[in-house]
Parts: structure tokens; sequence; C-alpha cells
């Protein structure tokens, strides 16, 4: 079997068992190189020929490279999972299972920010709930480093800003819910 045959099985294997979550250029080299399974040219070839074939699709956020699998790529690995030696399966879930808090948070809580038309930065700030987006909140700030902080901040204060959001819009008449046991 082609090497890079076994390299693009690999990939799109820990893309499906990552279920709707993304994994990120640095997850999926960690993996393998960890393991010795081959150099990083032999990852990158291979993540590029998927993405050529539209079996993953990549998603950059904040200059950060995220893979998902497309139902093409799970076709693909249905026709051709049974070619992944189960050692290798093995090790893949194992690796999931030690990282699993880190790879769902890294797909479920995010932000990013681009600079817009009209010389400021649109911050973007997301939750998703496995394919579903819980909550979008996209903000026009005036610079760099404030698109820069709002991002930073976005994950250790998500859940806290999106309670309150939820609590003041949920209240009948816009005042403060009450919270009584």
């Amino acid at each position: 079997m082609d090497n890079l045959f076994l390299y693009k099985i690999m990939i799109l294997y820990m893309l499906d068992r990552v279920d709707i979550y993304t994994l990120t250029n640095s997850e999926i080299l960690d993996f393998i190189l960890s393991h010795g399974y081959t150099n990083s040219f032999n990852i990158h070839e291979s993540l590029s020929e998927l993405i050529d074939k539209d079996f993953i699709s990549v998603n950059m956020i904040r200059d950060t490279a995220h893979y998902q699998i497309t139902s093409q790529g799970e076709e693909a690995l249905f026709y051709f999972e049974n070619r992944l030696p189960i050692s290798i399966k093995k090790d893949i879930l194992e690796f999931f299972e030690q990282e699993k808090i880190n790879l769902k948070n890294e797909s479920q809580i995010y932000a990013d920010y681009v600079y817009n038309d009209n010389q400021e930065y649109t911050v973007e700030c997301i939750i998703k709930e496995r394919k579903d987006v819980l909550f979008d909140l996209k903000l026009d700030v005036p610079t760099k480093s404030m698109a820069i902080n709002i991002c930073d901040n976005w994950r250790a204060k998500s859940a806290e800003i999106y309670s309150y959001i939820m609590d003041q819009l949920d209240s009948p008449d816009g005042s403060e819910p009450s919270h009584s046991a």
C-alpha cells in the first residue's frame, strides 16, 4: 500500500472520529509525528491532496488551519477504512481519549477578526454545539489590539456572557431576572 494513501486514510479517520469537530494542523502533526508514522512533509502533502479532492475542508481561524471531513471524505473512508491497521486506529482513539477536552473545546468556542471596509475590525465570537451555532456575536471595533483582546478573552468569558445575555433576553419585561431556587 502506498504510504501517502495510508497517511490520507489516517487523517480522514482522525477527522471522522472527532465527530463534527475540527482538528488543527498542529493536532494532526502532533499525533502523527509523535507516533513516528512519517514526517511533516508527507503530512502536508497528504493534507493538500485531501483538500484538492474535496475530502476535507479547511477553515482559517486566527491564522490557524482547522480541518473537517466532508461528505466525500466520509464516503472515501467508508470504502478504505478497512486498509487502516487496527493498531493505528487504536493509537488514534487513545490520542483522542487523552486530548478529548482540548480537541472539543478548540472547535466549540472560538473567535476571529477581519479588517472591514469601514477601516475597522469586525470580531466574530461563536459558540457551537455539535453542528449547531448556539451563539454568534459580531462586533465592529476601532483597533486591531481591541479585536485581539476580545478574541483572546472570548474563551474564558463566553459562558458568562452567553448566560447573561440569555437571562436578559428571557426576562419578561427586560428587567433583571430573578434567580430564586
